[in-house]
């Protein structure tokens, strides 16, 4: 249940529906989130029969509105509906299409009940392999050109954030933590959970969207790839990544490590963005961001079961080389801990 067939009607207010919901999910809610409130608060203060009531007298002037929409999204199918908990809400509306003669599946449990499936897949995903890199790696565009081959899930694209103070430069806003897991589960169904994951190396926190912690804990001991790429293939990476990034996000991304680099140096790096002059700015940052990664390395560098130097390479070639060489090593360790 982590994508329904099409269409799917989520009947919760517009802030539950903001916070989560199961993708392609529409939203037709039964209560304003003012209404929902005032009826909670009824229900509480008057109790059941009255909260009933009050409910019927702001959804009543609603009801062929939203058995129109309901009708223009069915188009002879039947419609996936929910509410929290699959209760009173979704039963109303369930009552109502029927009347409409639309046919309707209303999930047993509600959207609580597929939440606990979501972070169900979360906490037992194929087992994985990451992706490790020194900061300008181009393990992202790596992976994303592995993805034919073997099972990639890209954290980054997920989140919308490419994990660090530059991450949302240039990027969609980010979801919710609960749509990010929701789109997760989604491509967590769809794989084979008997071949490995390959996912890059990230911290907990991806901007603003945290990992769940079983995940993250079974990707901090998890097997590891490592890439070496040199300096100025990194750079040249960082300057091809952010060369059209507008001036003043690159900006705000650097006051955001003023205190890790040091006002001279930021000051340095921000003056060169003005200029045009990425290269220098991206050189700098990286000395920063090396010795960070470097550190975090050196802590797991008992996982890593195959590494490899990549000068002058693009990412179509490395992942080749990974494919053909690291992936083998990669099955060869699963299998063998298996045994």
């Amino acid at each position: 249940m982590y994508l329904a067939a099409m269409p799917i009607i989520d009947v919760r207010s517009p802030s539950e529906f903001a916070h989560g919901h199961a993708p392609g999910a529409l939203n037709m809610p039964l209560f304003t989130d003012e209404e929902r409130e005032a009826v909670g608060i009824c229900y509480k203060q008057k109790g059941q029969q009255a909260a009933v009531r009050l409910g019927l007298s702001f959804t009543g002037p609603k009801m062929a509105d939203m058995l129109a929409f309901a009708d223009k999204q069915a188009k002879g199918q039947t419609i996936d509906l929910y509410c929290w908990r699959g209760g009173m809400r979704s039963a109303s509306v369930e009552w109502l299409l029927n009347l409409g003669d639309l046919n309707v599946n209303r999930w047993d449990g509600g959207y609580k009940s597929y939440r606990q499936k979501v972070l169900s897949s979360w906490h037992n995903p194929p087992p994985l392999v990451v992706l490790s890199g020194l900061t300008g790696s181009g393990k992202t565009a790596i992976l994303n050109a592995m993805a034919d081959q073997v099972q990639v899930l890209d954290l980054e694209g997920l989140a919308n954030h490419k994990g660090s103070s530059f991450g949302a430069v240039m990027e969609s806003p980010q979801p919710m933590n609960e749509q990010f897991e929701n789109n997760g589960a989604v491509l967590f169904s769809s794989m084979n959970h008997k071949q490995a994951l390959w996912i890059e190396d990230e911290s907990r926190s991806i901007g603003r969207v945290f990992l769940q912690d079983p995940f993250f804990d079974l990707k901090k001991v998890a097997p590891i790839v490592m890439v070496h790429r040199g300096i100025e293939d990194r750079v040249k990476h960082l300057t091809e990544l952010y060369g059209e990034a507008p001036v003043d996000e690159l900006i705000e991304a650097f006051d955001r490590i003023r205190k890790r680099l040091g006002d001279l140096r930021t000051t340095q790096c921000i003056d060169a963005v003005k200029a045009g002059d990425l290269a220098y700015a991206s050189r700098e940052a990286l000395r920063y961001y090396d010795q960070a990664y470097q550190k975090s390395i050196d802590m797991r560098k008992n996982q890593i079961i195959w590494s490899g130097n990549f000068a002058d390479m693009d990412h179509e070639s490395i992942a080749e080389k990974l494919i053909r060489e690291a992936q083998p090593v990669v099955e060869s360790y699963y299998k063998t801990s298996h045994e």
